[in-house]
């Protein structure tokens, strides 16, 4: 398996540790430790069964026997809505935890958008009676209500961030700093595949166990552990990571991640990168974002908070610019139209997130016998307020 890494963290000429001397400390232990203690039978014998008894894992692979006749193909849901807290997260929040424990750290911070990792972030620190602080947009705070409370249950404390544009981007900022203040105790679980290195190489490991489900799924269903197309959408990347590990190097199978195109990416109402970025340096990697001619940061904007995110994971600058997968984006209209469709059509109602994925059924032509997988990302009960703003839009059209 090529995940196109080298020692020093780079995919090509992205990626890499562009952190400050304070933060050496933190990344060189990480750096120096993540791949022993991952390979170990010990962490992965804990790994796996907490996936199995306590993530509940395996997520199904489901048949979408309607959206199938629709677009006239074979289409498959991967379903890590299933999963314990609603998304792919906890994947990810459980191999980082037994590693944060490893290391001998109490103290866990965290970053989060949509609240879904915050909230496998602190369903975890639950789990294992450790401290947990998650930096969070106002912005977020206020359109992701549901998850916030459901980290405070938990037992987490969610800080407001208030600087930028009050989204992740900023969220991110500050559990860096924190970090930084704090080298000793702490372990800060990246929710994504960005960040300096290890850490887009750890999240996709981590996240890997996805996609070697989906082989063994795919062999059941339909007699050959390859499909046709595999769909997901991408903000940082870390569903997709883990969606497209293990086929990076099967070049039969066609690797496509969705963007969220926001109002079009023709508008600064945007959070598309692949589209409008180019290269730079964001949260300690050299990887494509979204800047001004000064080289300043622009905002991002998106109706799905996990996707406002102004620059992508360094293993996905690379794999777009060798066209290893290829990029596509939905706006926020395609999104909450996919997103309603998969309801009344599937009786799923997906995350925002994910609802970029499925968009992109609407722009594909497929032959009769392809073999298409959607990553159902997460559920869409943190999104009820949009879908519910949306549908009284519909609704008034109508009149």
């Amino acid at each position: 398996m090529n995940n196109y890494v080298n020692d020093n963290g780079f995919y090509g000429e992205y990626g890499g540790a562009y952190i400050p001397e304070m933060m050496v400390p933190n990344i060189q232990e990480l750096r120096e430790r993540y791949l022993d203690i991952i390979d170990s039978q010990d962490f992965k014998n804990e790994f796996y069964e907490l996936l199995r008894d306590y993530a509940g894992r395996p997520s199904p692979l489901f048949h979408a026997r309607r959206l199938s006749e629709l677009y006239n193909t074979r289409i498959f849901l991967k379903r890590e809505d299933l999963n314990h807290t609603g998304a792919h997260k906890i994947n990810n929040t459980i191999g980082q935890i037994l590693i944060a424990k490893k290391l001998g750290k109490t103290r866990i911070i965290a970053e989060t958008g949509a609240g879904q990792h915050g909230v496998a972030t602190a369903t975890v620190c639950a789990l294992m009676g450790l401290k947990c602080i998650v930096y969070m947009g106002k912005l977020d705070i206020q359109r992701q209500a549901p998850n916030v409370l459901r980290m405070k249950m938990l037992g987490a404390e969610v800080i407001p961030v208030t600087n930028g544009n009050m989204t992740l981007k900023d969220a991110t900022n500050e559990a860096i700093r924190d970090w930084i203040n704090n080298p000793v105790d702490t372990h800060y679980i990246i929710g994504s595949v960005v960040g300096p290195h290890p850490y887009p190489d750890l999240v996709a490991r981590l996240q890997s166990v996805i996609s070697m489900e989906m082989k063994n799924q795919l062999l059941s269903h339909t007699g050959s552990s390859d499909p046709d197309y595999i769909i997901a959408c991408v903000g940082g990347g870390s569903n997709a990571a883990g969606s497209f590990y293990h086929y990076l190097d099967n070049e039969h199978v066609n690797l496509i991640a969705v963007e969220a195109a926001g109002k079009g990416t023709d508008t600064d109402e945007t959070a598309a990168t692949i589209a409008r970025g180019i290269p730079g340096i964001i949260h300690g990697s050299r990887t494509i974002l979204m800047q001004d001619e000064d080289g300043q940061i622009t905002e991002p904007y998106s109706v799905s908070a996990g996707l406002d995110y102004p620059g992508i994971g360094p293993m996905f600058a690379y794999l777009n610019k060798t066209k290893r997968v290829i990029f596509h984006h939905a706006t926020d209209d395609q999104a909450l139209d996919a997103a309603f469709k998969l309801t009344t059509m599937e009786g799923i109602i997906p995350a925002l997130e994910s609802a970029h994925a499925v968009a992109l059924l609407d722009k594909m032509s497929f032959r009769p016998n392809d073999v298409v997988v959607v990553i159902i990302s997460g559920r869409g009960d943190k999104d009820m307020a949009a879908y519910m703003t949306y549908m009284e839009k519909m609704n008034n059209k109508k009149i």
